[in-house]
């Protein structure tokens, strides 16, 4: 028993259960549409009615478009046709070596698509939808096998050379860039990422010296790096024409890396509205993009300044004097701890007093109403609602705010950061503590302040 036990088990293993896992593994590959690897793939050719496009793999640049004009692919267009194939199924043998094509729309393919391996290659014909909408027909060439398979027309349909050209104006990630200078018709605006560590961040280098708002350069990043052409006009005639209708630009860009500078121009011929031009090269093409491009980089100075009004961080803040009509009190931070100037043995409570120095030295302008601060009586600002001055780590006077008069959850105020008068939101006006509610009760409890 012993030994027809070990024979049976010896026969199960050896051969038994090899030739289940191969017909495992034939089941899977009968059900696969592409039987290459896509990590073998090195070439591929799309055939529409309208045109044919050949595209190489590139080992440093990905896939590269070589007819009918050689230039950058968009990687993702290319890498999403090829991932359909790769994870398209089968699900249905329809007919081998059909005589009649028609019925599956394969007599005149939507789409015909080459992968090529190296020496091998595969060829596949789009035809029609199957029964249902999610699938299609197509016929696979080395078995000339029509097959039902799980494709979507959406990845096959309707793909033109612009669909797989690369769009994208500048080639850049927001993390590399290091300089950002605009220029416009009037003036020019520069900003540059510090060195601080471990978190670098960005300031005004001209026309002002400054800290910049951190939001609205990572906003400018974005738009440059989203700026895409929904045209491209090669160099030609129809380059040198349009070439000739642009003049002065809204404004250039130009962004410095490690790697080098780059640098675009936007024009919009058509003033009453047509879509913008962009150029990154006088010999180049000429991309045509949204009209919205002009508007999202075409930024008046004061957007890119820091507008928190205090004009020192939060955590510099080593006195903080706080006045209004009815309250006066000095906050001294000892060794991160706050304590009142003239009661320095009560104790404070330390969440609710950070979160009321943070308020104030965050505050941000939401919009400028003068550039020079002139008469301030207009604006309650002769006898503010609140005053705060900051005295910095090293003793100096480094921050000053005062808010005036308020109406519709706005209020007048103006500060050290940047010079005029500036509305604010009116929160901060009610956030103010009394020196009784920064307090801990006797019992223990902390006050609430309001």
């Amino acid at each position: 028993m012993l030994l027809v036990l070990a024979g049976l088990g010896l026969y199960l293993y050896a051969i038994e259960l090899p030739q289940k896992e191969l017909h495992e593994r034939q089941d899977t590959a009968d059900k696969k549409v592409l039987l290459f690897d896509q990590e073998t793939l090195s070439g591929l050719t799309i055939k529409t009615d309208r045109h044919q496009l050949v595209f190489a793999r590139n080992p440093q640049q990905g896939w590269i478009l070589t007819a009918p004009l050689t230039t950058e692919a968009d990687q993702r267009e290319v890498q999403n046709l090829i991932r359909a194939l790769v994870t398209g199924t089968v699900t249905r043998f329809v007919e081998d070596h059909p005589t009649n094509l028609t019925p599956f729309g394969l007599d005149n393919p939507v789409t015909i698509v080459t992968v090529m391996a190296g020496a091998a290659q595969e060829t596949f014909s789009i035809g029609d939808s199957g029964p249902l909408s999610s699938t299609l027909y197509v016929l696979r060439d080395s078995d000339h096998k029509v097959l039902l398979t799980t494709l979507a027309p959406k990845d096959f349909a309707n793909k033109t050379l612009m669909t797989f050209r690369r769009k994208d104006i500048l080639h850049m990630s927001q993390g590399d860039v290091e300089r950002i200078r605009l220029t416009y018709p009037t003036t020019e605006i520069v900003l540059y990422r510090g060195q601080e560590k471990p978190k670098s961040k960005w300031k005004l280098r001209y026309p002002i010296e400054a800290e910049a708002d951190q939001t609205e350069v990572r906003t400018l990043l974005f738009r440059l790096e989203d700026l895409k052409a929904l045209g491209i006009i090669d160099p030609g005639p129809e380059r040198d024409v349009l070439a000739k209708t642009l003049t002065v630009p809204k404004v250039k860009v130009a962004i410095h890396t490690a790697d080098g500078d780059q640098t675009v121009r936007l024009y919009q011929p058509d003033e009453a509205g047509g879509a913008a031009i962009a150029e990154t090269s006088p010999y180049g093409p000429l991309y045509r993009v949204n009209a919205t491009a002009i508007k999202d980089l075409t930024k008046e100075l004061f957007i890119f300044q820091d507008k928190r009004l205090l004009g020192i961080d939060y955590t510099d803040i080593a006195i903080l004097s706080v006045k209004t009509p009815t309250e006066q009190y000095v906050l001294i931070n000892q060794q991160n701890e706050w304590v009142l100037e003239d009661q320095p043995a009560e104790k404070l409570d330390q969440q609710a007093t950070d979160l009321f120095v943070s308020r104030v030295a965050n505050v941000p302008a939401e919009e400028r109403v003068i550039k020079q601060a002139g008469p301030l009586a207009p604006y309650g600002l002769v006898t503010p609602a609140a005053e705060f001055i900051a005295t910095g780590r090293d003793g100096k006077t480094r921050g000053k705010l005062s808010i005036g008069s308020h109406a519709d959850g706005l209020a007048y105020a103006m500060g050290q950061r940047i010079s005029g008068i500036f509305q604010i939101r009116a929160d901060l006006l009610t956030q103010i503590p009394k020196k009784t509610e920064l307090l801990v009760a006797q019992t223990g409890k902390i006050a609430t302040p309001r």
